[in-house]
């Protein structure tokens, strides 16, 4: 196998991370192959071969002998349709993203992302950030709808990533699940890390990072309740996971325990997950920024066969 030496800086979003978890996230390499590098002493920090429960600190610089075949693909340039621009200006650009569109490119991903989007469209992005990821600060999972915001320069880009790691950004979904929580209004305090057998689910883990959801009932009907969530912190799968953990799992989720009937009578086909509403500061100008996002059609659907009353117990 062709191999290349890397050398990596460790951003704060992977900091206190195991260094097979660090590394699998930021090369795109599955944590089999990075324990199997770790294994081999071909990791190193400061001169020393790493063990894999070792963790990581932001800054940290190590040195790797990686598999270059499965480094992340090249940016490709490709329309979105159904991908709306909420706003624009010389330094940021706010997109309404539809369901099934990644946020950047990933090795095993074939699809469109984010990035390829706005590029065909015409808009520059900021180079910072790994190459594959230019200009994202923050991400949506591949099958949720609605908010996210890009950085067009880097000193946008770095402002924005303070303000997402100071937690000064409001994220507000609106979420499906099922049942009804007890209470409806309240808050779901439990560290969230890679799931222990399972690498691409996350789980609620003693050791797992802090993970912090608000959430409150909108509407409540007889089998699912419409849900707000605001996230204090911003981890992976963070709302599918807490929610799943409660044994309310996000209608259409299969992955995390979703019941198929109830998806299958709603005609929904991926989690019912909306990044509903994000607010921030200006990271040129310093003006409040606040967006919000109307509900994709297959959303609306679904609230129109609650609404006339075609889902039971």
């Amino acid at each position: 196998m062709e191999r290349e030496q890397k050398i990596i800086s460790i951003p704060e979003g992977l900091d206190q991370d195991r260094v097979d978890t660090a590394l699998a996230r930021f090369l795109g390499l599955s944590r089999s192959v990075v324990v199997s590098l770790i294994e081999a002493g071909e990791v190193i920090r400061n001169g020393k071969a790493m063990i894999k429960s070792d963790k990581v600190a932001s800054d940290d610089v190590i040195e790797i002998l990686m598999p270059a075949a499965k480094r992340a693909p090249a940016l490709t340039a490709t329309p979105i349709e159904g991908m709306k621009v909420v706003y624009n200006d010389d330094h940021v650009i706010v997109i309404d993203k539809p369901a099934g569109v990644a946020a950047h490119p990933s090795p095993g991903w074939q699809g469109t992302t984010v990035i390829g989007g706005i590029v065909a469209a015409g808009y520059r992005v900021s180079t910072s950030g790994a190459a594959e990821r230019q200009g994202v600060v923050h991400r949506l999972d591949v099958g949720t709808t609605g908010l996210m915001v890009v950085a067009k320069d880097e000193i946008s880009y770095s402002d924005l990533k303070d303000q997402f790691r100071d937690r000064t950004v409001t994220k507000v979904y609106h979420a499906m699940i099922q049942g009804h929580m007890d209470p409806t209004e309240g808050t779901i305090d439990a560290p969230i890390n890679r799931h222990p057998k399972e690498d691409y689910r996350f789980a609620v883990v003693a050791d797992g990072k802090p993970s912090v959801t608000h959430y409150k009932a909108l509407e409540l009907f007889p089998a699912v309740s419409l849900m707000e969530v605001e996230l204090e912190t911003g981890r992976t799968h963070q709302i599918r996971v807490h929610f799943s953990a409660l044994h309310h799992p996000l209608v259409g989720d299969l992955t995390y325990g979703a019941d198929h009937t109830i998806s299958e009578r709603l005609q929904i086909n991926r989690p019912w997950l909306h990044a509903r509403e994000l607010k921030f500061r200006h990271p040129i100008t310093g003006e409040a920024l606040e967006f919000f996002a109307e509900y994709p059609e297959d959303l609306t659907r679904s609230l129109a066969i609650l609404a006339a009353n075609q889902l039971r117990n």
